[in-house]
């Protein structure tokens, strides 16, 4: 199987899930070091961009199945080309959004270069999608389309590109992960970003009432469910890698300042941007999503401990992840 974003949080743990399952891995990375990292655990590793599409059409041929968990969250990870386009094409005020649009563009590109490869002989292709694509302030299923007015909207385009693929002979699926996917490792995810503000603000926050709900998952979880769904999903199947249906952003908020030694504080909706930055509009979305049809297909059953208490043992306050 080849898996891009190999050595990333989630992408390092699916790498070993199929690697203990018994199936030979290759793994794309950006660096010498990411490679020898790789190696050293048993994997082919290739080094290169998910903007390489000819790269990416040549490991397709060579694997029965492509998981693809690599996305541009961040302007570093783009190449020098990319990020010269982005800034100089436009008013800098718009410049996230170019790098948002240039992101999404980047990952339609990689599923059609897989899917060109695999077509013709029913290879799998299995994609990472958030699930705060979805609509907001119902609880979501996995049969349910992705909501281009959504949040994450942007990347619906993505899920309607892959799920075309599956009418072409490509055994195409995606896997919705929540917005907190939480274990040993993480760095650059959702729970670090909220663990930083709090001490940076000396305070957790929350908005309203807090009582809009929050989904997640243990990294080690989600990477079973996308061995399984490499292995075993028809396609055009939608999977959710959802332990918890939705944490109350409140008991979230609490169960850090009780870590971090802050207070915790209901915020207005309009202070949202100044508290908590880029990450503000997602602090106030409502995203109950539900697992129960994948656990029912599948047989996957979430064995890692919860959100909170997974705050509460302390790992995310010493230091392993946030520095």
């Amino acid at each position: 199987m080849f898996v891009t974003g190999a050595t990333g949080f989630i992408g390092s743990a699916v790498v070993r899930e199929l690697l203990e399952g018994g199936h030979e891995v290759a793994g794309l990375v950006r660096s010498k070091e990411a490679a020898g990292r790789l190696e050293a655990s048993g994997t082919r590793a290739v080094r290169g961009s998910v903007e390489n599409t000819d790269l990416l059409r040549r490991e397709a041929a060579e694997a029965d199945a492509v998981i693809h968990t690599a996305f541009y969250h961040k302007f570093s990870h783009a190449s020098l080309k990319m990020k010269l386009k982005i800034m100089l094409g436009g008013s800098p005020a718009r410049t996230p959004a170019r790098f948002i649009t240039a992101a999404v563009e980047t990952e339609q590109r990689a599923i059609e270069a897989f899917g060109a490869v695999l077509s013709g002989r029913s290879g799998a292709l299995v994609i990472a999608m958030p699930t705060m694509t979805l609509t907001p302030g119902r609880l979501a299923a996995e049969d349910d389309r992705g909501d281009a007015s959504s949040i994450g909207g942007g990347r619906v385009a993505s899920e309607n590109t892959l799920l075309a693929l599956a009418g072409s002979g490509v055994r195409a699926s995606l896997v919705r992960l929540p917005p907190i996917v939480y274990g040993t490792g993480d760095r650059g995810g959702l729970l670090p970003s909220l663990i930083r503000s709090a001490r940076s603000k000396g305070v957790a926050a929350y908005i309203g009432q807090g009582d809009n709900l929050w989904p997640a998952v243990h990294r080690l979880d989600a990477a079973r469910l996308f061995k399984l769904a490499a292995e075993q999903a028809p396609a055009g199947s939608r999977l959710h890698a959802v332990g918890e249906e939705g944490v109350p952003f409140r008991q979230i908020a609490e169960a850090i300042a009780r870590q971090a030694n802050v207070p915790s504080k209901q915020i207005k909706e309009e202070e949202a941007g100044s508290y908590f930055g880029w990450l503000g509009p997602f602090a106030a979305t409502d995203n109950p999503v539900s697992s129960a049809l994948t656990r029912q297909r599948y047989g996957w059953n979430p064995q890692e401990r919860g959100l909170l208490a997974e705050i509460a043992q302390g790992d995310y306050f010493t230091g392993h992840s946030l520095h």
